[in-house]
Order: structure tokens, then sequence, then C-alpha cells
């Protein structure tokens, strides 16, 4: 039990670390956040400044990743950034700050990321 503290601690300092500088960095661009579990990925762009959600989509979705289905891999990550990308782009957001959490940027994290950004979101 001791080690499986320790080990959350760890990931709750990384995700602290990296959002105090997603904090200093943003000058007023809303923020991209990523949470993936085991079964599913969800991206969210949020307005920190009035506390509100902008733009979402995970694949809890129907049309993203199909009713019921396990989505824990990189493919259906990039649907999730596309789908994401497009509903930024009907909003008129371009420019965000990227929230990985406490999540390596790497495998899911990163493929939505990148699909995102091939949708024309800056970051």
């Amino acid at each position: 039990m001791k080690a499986q503290k320790r080990l959350i601690k760890r990931k709750v300092r990384r995700g602290f670390r990296v959002r105090n500088r997603i904090r200093r960095d943003a000058h007023g661009r809303p923020r991209l956040s990523v949470y993936k579990s085991n079964r599913h990925i969800y991206a969210q762009i949020i307005d920190d400044s009035a506390g509100k959600t902008l733009v979402a989509a995970s694949t809890v979705e129907a049309s993203i990743a199909g009713a019921g289905k396990v989505a824990g891999d990189c493919e259906i990550a990039q649907t999730v950034g596309k789908v994401l990308g497009e509903r930024a782009k009907e909003k008129g957001i371009v420019d965000v700050v990227f929230d990985r959490g406490s999540f390596r940027y790497h495998g899911r994290v990163a493929a939505l990321a990148e699909a995102a950004r091939e949708q024309g979101l800056r970051f």
C-alpha cells in the first residue's frame, strides 16, 4: 500500500506542476484539457476566466466511438481530436493552451493533440 500511495502522490504533484505552468503561460487563452481512463478519453476546451466549458468531445459519445464500446486506442483518440478541432473551429477558437494533466505526452494524448493541430488549433 505504501508504494501505491507514493505513486498517487507523484501523479498529483506532476498534475500540479503542469497546471501551474499552464496558468503562468496562458495569457487569456482557453485551456485544452485532456483526461484519459483505461476505457475512454475526454477532451474539453475551458475558459478559466469565466469558468465555463466552451467545447467538449469524448469517446463516450455514440457518434465518435459507438455505443458501449471500449475506446482505449490511438485511432479513437485521433477521432476525438479531429471532432474537438472541428467544434472549436465552428466556435472561432484557434489559440489554446494544451493541458495534459498528469499524463505523459505520449500515445493517446499525443494522438489527440496532433489531430487537433491538424484541424487548425494552435498550441
